[in-house]
């Protein structure tokens, strides 16, 4: 064997106490959920032989679909880690990034319609646009979750193909819009169609990635929303050209070309996306993606990393218990609020960017180009502040450079008298603005990781997605009609806001905190049997584990 090559090795745990369902380490109050990652002797939950047997117990009573590989004293190389590790990310990831793409299309395409006079031809005003937008978000929201119920009883492998192609269908329409109506009718169909996309890919990620390598990977997800934008500016740039072409103008071509495109995604996903490692073989793969050995290990690293994550098949459902008790696990409810506002200061900016530059001057075409610098610095602050937090093992003040990098320019956007005269200081200034460090992966992972359960999981992350949608319906109403062109009073209510989201997070930082040193003060006053039994014998699920610590 290479000397450099790392022996994950499987031992007895007659050293080690019981401090989570997740680790064999101590002292509990040095853990944050799964955090730690790693798979040596000491992180081997399954290292003690009656907690191996419990967890054998729990997957095969919930028929687990990876259960018959499940294997305690199973034990690989650094470097077959990094190679599985590398298969995940061209076959998984890769994918989940595309179809993300698909998604971008077509709920980010209206800004770039609304910059070829899309409001006029239909006689529709700001106010009417705004209506669009809210409709929109409200009905993804309401989508959410029972998408994800849905996903989680058929297969997000299943689920999601056939909500890309209806979408793909209902964007395609758009091209025969007529007005008011039936602008409206196809904003809503959007967004019950598109509703729960999101909360089920982090579903499907997570069979796949460790708690700590999810993050990075949301990461590389949400930076195909910047390199979209990228792409259909260009895009954009060349279908625009066609106002004229069999009488049509410009961005019915946009609709018509990009919803097509997400079609063809949507059809190829049902041969993309296996429901599980031990499920990639069919008949058009007859071969699959791993070997047996290989499929050992990307089962065995994940259940290590969270045990929870066999405690349901795939094919599940949740029931209305299940439910009902994940939505009341109020240890969670702090990034909820997170998530409702912590994007309103930065979304009328980015929604309104092609009609400020368009009120500044700038040409229909000229216009999509200048967007693609801020989509360009987007993915590179996104994934910056991503790795930064996992290198950190710091989640509060690494995302709190978002709303720290958004202030100053908002209270610049609303003070500075530039704004009426210099087009290209107005430009520069919006430019930064938009490309915040977003710190949506790091949130997405932070919920998900202090879920601690396959079920509160799939909750907690269509949770997480409705409140940023219901703040997203808010932030449509900042910039109104009468308020236009420099919407100083929208400029300054976003200031205000932007100020909450900075004392919000602080204070779920101290939360989480003080949380973490309650339950070590109890968790240190049991016994090392009483710690074992409570372990093998809690009813308790999710965060509201006593021996569960919380992420922060």
């Amino acid at each position: 064997m290479a000397k450099d090559a790392t022996v994950i090795e499987v031992k007895g745990a007659s050293s080690a106490k019981l401090d989570g369902p997740n680790k064999v380490l101590s002292p509990p109050s040095q853990l944050s959920g799964s955090e730690e990652g790693g798979y040596n002797s000491e992180k081997n939950p399954f290292a003690d032989p009656v907690t191996a047997e419990h967890w054998r117990e729990v997957y095969e009573k919930s028929q687990y679909e990876c259960r018959h590989v499940y294997n305690p004293t199973l034990t690989w190389t650094e470097e077959e880690e990094k190679t599985i590790i590398r298969k995940l990310d061209w076959r998984i990831c890769l994918w989940a990034c595309i179809m993300f793409f698909a998604l971008q299309v077509d709920r980010g395409n209206l800004a770039q319609a609304v910059s070829d006079n899309m409001l006029d031809d239909l006689g529709l005003n700001t106010n009417d646009y705004n209506d669009g937008n809210s409709i929109f978000r409200l009905a993804f929201l309401l989508a959410e979750l029972p998408s994800q119920l849905l996903s989680k009883k058929i297969g997000p492998d299943r689920w999601i193909p056939i909500q890309i192609v209806l979408w793909s269908i209902v964007a395609t329409a758009q091209c025969a819009l007529t007005g008011r109506v039936s602008f409206l009718c196809t904003r809503a169909l959007l967004g019950v169609l598109e509703g729960g996309f999101i909360p089920d890919i982090v579903l499907w990620l997570s069979y796949f990635y460790t708690a700590r390598e999810l993050p990075i990977r949301l990461s590389y997800f949400w930076t195909s929303l910047s390199v979209t934008g990228i792409i259909t500016s260009l895009l954009a740039f060349a279908l625009l050209h066609l106002r004229g072409v069999n009488g049509w103008a410009g961005w019915r071509w946009l609709f018509l070309v990009e919803g097509l495109i997400t079609l063809l995604v949507g059809i190829a996903s049902f041969f993309f996306m296996p429901a599980s490692a031990v499920q990639t073989k069919s008949w058009f793969r007859p071969a699959g993606w791993f070997t047996d050995r290989e499929v050992g290990i990307v089962v065995n690293r994940i259940l290590r990393d969270d045990p929870s994550k066999g405690d349901m098949h795939n094919r599940q459902a949740i029931t209305f218990k299940l439910l009902w008790e994940a939505l009341k696990d109020f240890d969670l409810w702090p990034l909820y609020i997170i998530g409702l506002i912590e994007f309103i200061p930065s979304t009328p900016p980015t929604q309104y960017i092609t009609l400020t530059l368009r009120n500044l001057g700038f040409s229909p075409f000229t216009t999509n180009l200048l967007t693609i610098p801020y989509n360009f610095f987007h993915i590179i602050n996104l994934l910056l502040i991503t790795q930064l937090s996992e290198n950190l093992n710091e989640r509060a003040y690494v995302a709190l450079l978002q709303p720290l990098w958004t202030l100053p320019c908002l209270i610049a956007l609303r003070w500075w008298p530039g704004a009426v005269v210099d087009k290209w200081g107005t430009y520069a200034l919006v430019t930064v603005l938009t490309s915040y460090p977003y710190a949506h992966a790091i949130l997405v992972g932070w919920a998900s990781r202090n879920s601690n359960n396959v079920g509160v999981r799939s909750v907690s992350a269509a949770m997480y997605n409705m409140a940023c949608q219901a703040g997203s319906i808010t932030a449509a109403y900042i910039y109104q009609e009468q308020d236009k062109p420099l919407y100083k009073t929208g400029n300054q209510n976003l200031v205000i806001i932007n100020v909450l989201v900075i004392v919000v997070f602080l204070s779920t930082k101290f939360y989480y905190v003080w949380r973490n040193s309650r339950r070590d003060e109890i968790w240190k006053g049991m016994t090392e049997q009483e710690r074992k039994d409570y372990v093998k014998n809690t009813k308790t699920v999710g965060s509201r584990r006593l021996d569960f610590r919380f992420a922060h």
